[in-house]
């Protein structure tokens, strides 16, 4: 049977996990690497970035870091049978 333990740290992590590939999917497209693939090579003419961009970055960092809390976490109560 399942702990509750892990069943909050598993819903954890599939909310992170689709949080972390919308924010991904979200960020412009640098350029020379896949984002050119798909049509993300189109360079703009503005040099800076823009403050929603700065603050999706950091909310991309913070929701990755807890994703990789919960998949540590998670493979320590199986490791150690919590």
């Amino acid at each position: 049977m399942m702990s509750w333990e892990i069943l909050a740290v598993s819903i954890v992590l599939i909310v992170t996990s689709l949080v972390l590939a919308a924010f991904v999917l979200m960020h412009k497209g640098r350029g020379g690497g896949l984002s050119d693939l798909f049509g993300g090579g189109v360079s703009s003419s503005m040099g800076g970035v823009s403050v929603a961009e700065r603050n999706l970055d950091r909310l991309t960092i913070i929701v990755a870091l807890v994703w990789l809390a919960s998949i540590v976490g998670l493979g320590l109560m199986y490791k150690y049978g919590i």
